[in-house]
């Protein structure tokens, strides 16, 4: 279901197209870069793509139907547009299978930050994964991707998008686990 201020973006669209554009700029460029920066964790790259984002907006304003919210087809561009960027920069991935592991004083710096956000640890170890492992977990858990969607987009077979998976959960499950146990 569309909101008021997409239902007027959208109005706008088709009268005042710049303002219409100022307004969507305005309301969802931050949601677009965290969306590209949760996939490809590069400031400068996530802002590019987020403008080349509403630019292809601009372009097809005269032909754009949105079915969904205004704000899942930009989510959804901007994952579209950090996937292609990946897939036409033919980024390669380290091929190391191993996970390094983590160290001694790991159990220090939780215990440093245990007044600190739940969340913010979990981004903290979300972007410490190794880059492959770090793609598939956000694809699997922040876009919703099942690991077939994932294997073809990246790809990769489903027993390499279970792997990473399985290895990005260890870590996390490390990292996050003393939390848990003192919640």
């Amino acid at each position: 279901m569309l909101t008021n201020t997409d239902d007027q973006i959208l109005e706008l669209l088709g009268k005042d197209s710049e303002r219409a554009m100022e307004l969507m700029f305005k309301h969802y460029y931050s949601l677009v870069c965290i969306a590209i920066a949760k996939i490809l964790p590069d400031t400068q790259v996530a802002e590019d793509l987020a403008q080349d984002v509403f630019f292809d907006v601009w372009k097809k304003r005269d032909s754009l139907v949105i079915n969904t919210s205004l704000k899942a087809y930009l989510r959804r561009a901007a994952v579209n547009k950090t996937l292609n960027y990946i897939r036409d920069r033919k980024i390669r991935w380290d091929d190391e299978d191993k996970i390094t592991e983590m160290e001694s004083d790991t159990v220090s710096i939780i215990e440093t930050l245990e007044g600190a956000d739940l969340a913010k640890v979990v981004e903290q170890a979300v972007e410490s994964l190794p880059e492959r492992c770090r793609l598939v977990f956000s694809l699997s858990r922040f876009e919703e991707m099942t690991n077939q969607e994932i294997a073809d987009q990246l790809g990769i077979s489903i027993k390499t998008v279970e792997n990473q998976m399985t290895k990005a959960l260890k870590v996390l499950k490390t990292v996050i686990g003393p939390f848990l146990k003192d919640a």
